[in-house]
């Protein structure tokens, strides 16, 4: 906790990112929820979130790299936790003895990750990937047999035991894009594969945030919405997150640096990209592409300032930019709200996204560690876990607070 003044801060509201949750869950609930946090929860922050998710009810956790699921595991969470991005050398052991649900995509990870399970004397919980097209990690058609029959002989010996079957979409932010079909073919193409070889796994799953928004289709037993549980859409064929009920989790704001008054004809920033038309107030605001201000967004960069949206004037720098107040007043110290919600006329991430040719993943993701994290609203940190790992009175949002540790480090579709 802190009672020093922030230069910035990231407002993470829990409540919404719990809301969220529970409305996604009821647009598939038939399946089982999975609420992905890697990348430090979309720059969310990963345990303050993985314990908000575990409160609002997910069954599971999604991170990309080991390390992540491990520091989950590290700060107490119990619960079913799936990691997909390995690399040679694991840490294969440790996860197994984690408990981790560990995502095998060929012939090399399992052979790594068998004489790992034998020395921790575990049987290792693995999920098979099959790219279906998408052309990242999972296993291609053409060699998924050969790995489903190796999967099949390790888990008959007691080695692993095959706890799901998955696949990721490439294209299911155009709804209407051909590929759609023709990847839910090849994911059921794959699961017979596994049938015919006597693999009975526990969840199959292929739905991230668009297609558990738009593909009932693809839901299967379990979805692992992204961006969509912080509040963001996924795309704007798919809607905006009012459609769904969601809203956005993050806000980033800071304090004005410096007010004053500035003559016409006067070159702003490095490049001097923008020069004052005529006698004007310009603001500073105290944070720039180190904190994760796109500095592809010089010129275009939106920002609410004594109650009017702004632009960034001039390049965005390492620390800092500059507004134009033109003829508003404003005093050192008074709020600059670079996006939030939207609630108050203030930019959304997505309005980021647009000024900087990119998408609001990339927005919330980047915003960097020099910036705190507060968390407001129902803190799930205050909510004993069960050995599930879910929250006793899951879904009911209690456990009020605000937290200002700062973001801890480490810590398009991903």
């Amino acid at each position: 906790m802190t009672d020093s003044p922030l230069r910035a801060r990231a407002e993470i509201d829990l409540t919404a990112y719990g809301a969220n949750i529970r409305a996604l869950r009821g647009i598939a609930p038939r399946a089982q929820f999975m609420a992905v946090v890697k990348a430090d929860a979309y720059g969310h922050g990963m345990v303050p979130c993985a314990r908000a998710a575990r409160a609002a009810g997910a069954e599971w956790l999604g991170t990309a790299t080991p390390q992540e699921a491990l520091q989950l595991r590290a700060a107490g969470d119990r619960g079913r936790i799936l990691c997909w991005l390995w690399t040679p050398g694991g840490p294969w052991r440790e996860a197994v003895e984690a408990d981790l649900d560990i995502t095998v995509s060929g012939l090399w990870a399992l052979r790594e990750l068998l004489p790992a399970a034998r020395a921790a004397g575990r049987t290792a919980r693995v999920q098979l990937k099959a790219d279906t097209g998408l052309g990242r990690n999972g296993c291609l058609a053409a060699d998924w047999p050969e790995l489903v029959a190796a999967a099949r002989a390790a888990e008959a010996g007691g080695v692993i035991e095959v706890t799901g079957v998955w696949s990721h979409f490439a294209c299911a932010d155009e709804p209407a894009h051909p590929s759609v079909p023709g990847q839910l073919a090849a994911f059921r193409d794959a699961l017979a594969v596994t049938e015919r070889a006597g693999l009975r796994p526990e969840v199959r799953h292929m739905a991230n945030s668009p297609a558990t928004l738009t593909l009932p289709d693809a839901h299967f037993d379990l979805v692992r919405p992204g961006i969509a549980s912080y509040g963001l859409s996924p795309s704007p064929e798919v809607g905006v997150p009012a459609d769904f009920g969601l809203r956005p989790v993050m806000a980033f704001k800071a304090a004005l640096a410096q007010v004053k008054e500035a003559p016409a004809g006067l070159g702003i920033s490095y490049g001097h990209h923008y020069v004052t038309p005529g006698r004007t107030t310009l603001a500073l605001v105290p944070v720039g592409y180190a904190d994760g201000v796109p500095r592809h967004a010089s010129g275009t960069g939106p920002v609410l300032v004594a109650g009017k949206w702004r632009t960034v004037a001039g390049r965005v720098a390492m620390d800092q930019f500059v507004v134009d107040l033109g003829g508003d007043t404003a005093a050192v110290g008074d709020e600059a709200v670079l996006f939030g919600a939207g609630d108050h006329g203030e930019p959304t991430a997505e309005d980021w996204a647009r000024a900087a040719s990119t998408i609001g993943y990339e927005i919330v993701t980047r915003i960097g560690p020099r910036v705190p994290r507060v968390y407001v609203g129902a803190a799930g940190d205050a909510l004993p876990m069960d050995d599930t790992g879910v929250a006793e009175d899951a879904g009911t949002g209690a456990g009020a607070g605000t937290d200002t540790d700062p973001h801890r480090p480490g810590s398009r579709h991903g």
